[in-house]
């Protein structure tokens, strides 16, 4: 992790959020969620974002420890992006985030009208008490 770039915080909570903090951090750990892939691969499966962003967001989550790089020694040098156990363990706060969103949405829909989790928002979803991919279901 980069020195003193979460060391400010003094809530546990406040340092994770800092961790995945960011416009496209959630959705780079959710293309990263059902396996390695390679640069390219996440930049076209992220539309709107640019290839800067990317490189300065997956940068930071390497850092800290989320996400890691491995550089295969070829020629042309190929570079795959995966989840390091830490980031793998996101998965679990994700479908927690989907269902609080569902909740939430309901609670505040004018209209009283109950939104169901789409749980398309993430490569993985818990059912049955075991996480699957979100082709599986």
């Amino acid at each position: 992790m980069t020195k003193n770039r979460h060391s400010d915080h003094s809530c546990t909570m406040a340092a994770a959020l800092s961790v995945i903090s960011g416009k496209w951090k959630l959705s780079i750990i959710n293309q990263l969620l059902s396996g390695q892939k390679r640069y390219s691969e996440v930049n076209r499966a992220i539309p709107g974002m640019t290839e800067k962003m990317l490189s300065q967001q997956i940068r930071e989550l390497e850092e800290d420890g989320i996400v890691s790089r491995h550089i295969f020694p070829e020629v042309p040098p190929r570079v795959e992006y995966s989840l390091t156990p830490i980031g793998q363990e996101l998965s679990s706060i994700f479908y927690t985030l989907e269902t609080w969103g569902s909740h939430y949405m309901t609670v505040t829909n004018a209209n009283g009208e109950v939104i169901k989790p789409d749980y398309t928002c993430y490569t993985l979803v818990k059912q049955d008490d075991e996480v699957v991919k979100a082709e599986e279901v």
